[in-house]
C-alpha cells in the first residue's frame, strides 16, 4: 500500500474503523428528509463523530464547508427509484472526478447476482484500476441481490454476502460494504471471506436499540464498522444517533448503554 492511500484512509477511518455516512440518496429518492438542508444534516453528522460522508460529487461545494475535519468519500454510479430498474446502476462519474471534488476515497455499488451484475464488474474493475494509479482508496459497495441470491435462509445468506464482499477484494477494493446477516454467527462468514475491513449497510430504517444492535453484532463477528445512510441522516437527532453508533463502533460499548449514554431513548 503507497503512503498516498493509507494516509488517506485513515481520513475516511479510525484505527482501522469506519462510520460513514452515505448521503447519496438524492439521485436515488430525490431530494428527501434529511437531505435538503444538506449543510446542516452534513454539520450535525461530523459533529457527532463521523469518520466520513459521502456523497455524489455534484454536492461536494455543498459538503467540504461543512465536514469538520471528516473524510469526504464520492460515489460513481447510481440510480432512481422511478426509474426501469433500480439494481441497474450506471456510472456517474470518474476517479478524476472524485479527485477534482476534494476527495478522499471513491465508492461503487455492485448488486452481485443480479441481471447487471457483468456490466457493475466491468464498472468496478474500471474504477479500481483507475484509483490505483492516484493512491485514492475504494469503497465497495457489494450487495447480494439477484434471483439465485439465498436470502430467505440466514446461513446460506451468509454464504452470499461472503461471496460479494471476497469479489470486492478480488477486484481490487480496499474496503467492502454489504447488508448484515441477521446475527453475528451468520455474519462471521461473511468477514472470515475475505481480508478486507467490512462494514454494514444501515437497511430499512428500525428503532434505534435495533440500529445499534445491529451494529454491535456486526463489530461482535468481526466487522469494520458501518456504512449507514438513512437511520443517521433521517433520524430526529443525526448528532445524537452519529455519537451512540460511534461509541458501538469505536469505544466498543453495548447498544444500551451508547443509547443512554447520548440521551436516546432505551425500549423497555
Amino acid at each position: 500500500m503507497t503512503a498516498g492511500k493509507s494516509a488517506r484512509l485513515d481520513r475516511i477511518g479510525t484505527g482501522g474503523k469506519y462510520l460513514v455516512v452515505p448521503m447519496d440518496h438524492g439521485v436515488t429518492m430525490g431530494a428527501v428528509d434529511g437531505l435538503v438542508d444538506l449543510e446542516s444534516t452534513v454539520s450535525d453528522i461530523t459533529d457527532g463523530g463521523a469518520d466520513a460522508v459521502l456523497t455524489q460529487r455534484g454536492v461536494a461545494d455543498r459538503v467540504h464547508p461543512n465536514l469538520g475535519g471528516a473524510g469526504y468519500i464520492v460515489h460513481l454510479n447510481g440510480s432512481t427509484t422511478i426509474g426501469p430498474d433500480e439494481a441497474d446502476k450506471r456510472p456517474t462519474g470518474t476517479v478524476e472526478d472524485a479527485i477534482r471534488a476534494g476527495a478522499d476515497a471513491v465508492s461503487f455499488h455492485i448488486n452481485v447476482g443480479s441481471d447487471h451484475e457483468p456490466d457493475q464488474i466491468t464498472g468496478l474493475s474500471e474504477v479500481t484500476s483507475a484509483a490505483q494509479r492516484y493512491g485514492l482508496p475504494v469503497l465497495a459497495m457489494t450487495y447480494a441481490r439477484g434471483h439465485d441470491v439465498r436470502d430467505d435462509d440466514p446461513e446460506l445468506f451468509a454464504e452470499d454476502l461472503g461471496h460479494a464482499v471476497r469479489l470486492g477484494e478480488e477486484l481490487g477494493a480496499d474496503v467492502v460494504k454489504t447488508a448484515y446477516s441477521g446475527s453475528p454467527e451468520t455474519f462471521e462468514r461473511v468477514v472470515e471471506s475475505t481480508s478486507l475491513p467490512v462494514v454494514i449497510a444501515g437497511g430499512s430504517r428500525g428503532t434505534d436499540e435495533e440500529t445499534l444492535d445491529m451494529v454491535r453484532g456486526a463489530m461482535d463477528a468481526g466487522g469494520a464498522g458501518v456504512s449507514m445512510g438513512r437511520s443517521i441522516f433521517q433520524h430526529e437527532d443525526p448528532r445524537a444517533i452519529t455519537q451512540a453508533v460511534s461509541k458501538v463502533v469505536h469505544d466498543d460499548a453495548e447498544a444500551a448503554d451508547a443509547l443512554r449514554e447520548v440521551g436516546l431513548t432505551v425500549e423497555a
